[in-house]
């Protein structure tokens, strides 16, 4: 770990107090690693393109500033440095020096291209962790290829499995393959900064989108080795058990239900008024029940369709059985369980004045994250942060003046 500024510390009993970060990633994979590192007490600096980070006007914004820029970048100073120029790179390598961690996504090969690959930075810095967050990985046939998280999402099987039995293939309606990516990165980081203390060197963290979410999908690999067998597509149900469903209120609410316990399945079954299905032979497997998914959806759905979402909901949970409503947005702003958790935080932006977005995604007992300040104005601490590694007034104003910064 790095010497830290008493005046740049996150605050007194931040896990990562002393990780100095260098994100160099754009979109979202990599930068959402290097945000969840920011969010236990990292010293994150993002390094933006002079003409600003993509993220800055992808998706919704208000008043010409980007929303989803405010949550991703949270807890980072923002400067600006164009790293394809010389000046620009040899101002990075000075960074390099006293980092702990850099997080790219270049395609593989343009960091060696501006002189800033693993041998140039790990020479300047041997404790350094190259964090590469790409779409197929370093090497391989695909290696050179765009990658994102939707083909992520095609490719590692995820798209195929998801979707009505009789309908296409379905990708999900935000970045999935990109989040799953980056808490995968985050612990990556972490575990290559453990391996340091043991071995006093850094490595590289190669990550390729397309393998988390391989990982997610369980015993679909071994399955197939073993019988050859592929996931079809079940829309909402489960091949493992049943009832499991969305099932619509009275009131046109939705609320889901899982009875992946047998205890539970069984308290279900009761509760709806069909306790005869618990005697059935076929009731005590999971997978049999399965099969029977449209006799006992029938069932629950019924039962549920006569009421409202708050009386399925309290008999659910008087019967101890496993119930959740569909929430949006609006849902999670409002319910007390969000609420007591601290789920959404609410912080103060120049920009925007108060917003509100999701907290630090767990809570540690003795060194708890937070979120200190959304994402910052494009070059918001140019002078800080370049000032301190030697870049005066003059030479930062000619840099701009030649759109390096």
């Amino acid at each position: 770990m790095t010497d830290t500024d008493p005046a740049d510390a996150a605050g007194s009993g931040a896990a990562l107090d002393g990780v100095k970060v260098l994100d160099i990633a754009t979109l979202f994979a990599g930068p959402l690693a290097a945000t969840l590192l920011g969010d236990y007490g990292a010293d994150v600096i993002k390094v933006e393109h002079p003409r600003g980070d993509p993220v800055r006007s992808h998706g919704a914004s208000k008043d010409g500033v980007g929303l989803w820029w405010k949550m991703l970048s949270r807890n980072k100073k923002a400067i600006t440095l164009y790293l394809g120029s010389p000046e620009g790179q040899e101002t990075f390598r000075r960074m390099v020096a006293d980092a702990d961690v850099v997080i790219e996504n270049f395609r593989p090969g343009t960091l060696e291209r501006w002189g800033l690959g693993h041998d140039v930075l790990s020479e300047i810095n041997p404790r350094l962790v190259l964090a590469r967050v790409t779409g197929f990985g370093q090497y391989g046939p695909y290696s050179g290829r765009p990658g994102f998280g939707t083909l992520a999402e095609a490719m590692s099987g995820f798209a195929a499995i998801t979707g009505e039995p009789d309908g296409p293939p379905t990708l999900p309606p935000f970045g999935l393959a990109d989040g799953v990516s980056a808490l995968t990165a985050a612990f990556g980081i972490m575990t290559a900064l453990h391996a340091r203390e043991r071995t006093g060197r850094g490595q590289v963290l190669d990550l390729a989108i397309i393998e988390p979410m391989v990982t997610l999908l369980g015993p679909q690999a071994i399955t197939y080795d073993q019988l050859g067998e592929l996931q079809p597509r079940t829309g909402n149900r489960s091949a493992n058990n049943a009832p499991r469903n969305t099932y619509r209120t009275r009131d046109g609410s939705w609320v889901a239900v899982s009875t992946s316990a047998q205890s539970v399945a069984e308290r279900v079954m009761r509760l709806v008024g069909r306790p005869e299905f618990v005697d059935e032979p076929w009731f005590a497997s999971g997978a049999e029940r399965a099969k029977h998914a449209d006799e006992l959806d029938e069932a629950v759905g019924s039962w549920i369709a006569q009421r409202t979402r708050g009386e399925v909901t309290e008999a659910f949970e008087a019967a101890n059985a496993a119930i959740a409503p569909v929430y949006e947005m609006s849902d999670i702003f409002t319910d007390p369980q969000y609420q007591a958790l601290e789920t959404i935080t609410t912080v103060d932006d120049e920009e925007l004045g108060p917003i509100r977005f999701q907290n630090v995604p767990f809570r540690l007992s003795e060194t708890p994250g937070e979120v200190r300040w959304p994402g910052p104005r494009k070059g918001r601490d140019n002078a800080e942060v370049l000032g301190a590694y030697g870049v005066g007034a003059d030479e930062l104003a000619d840099l701009a003046e030649r759109g390096i910064v």
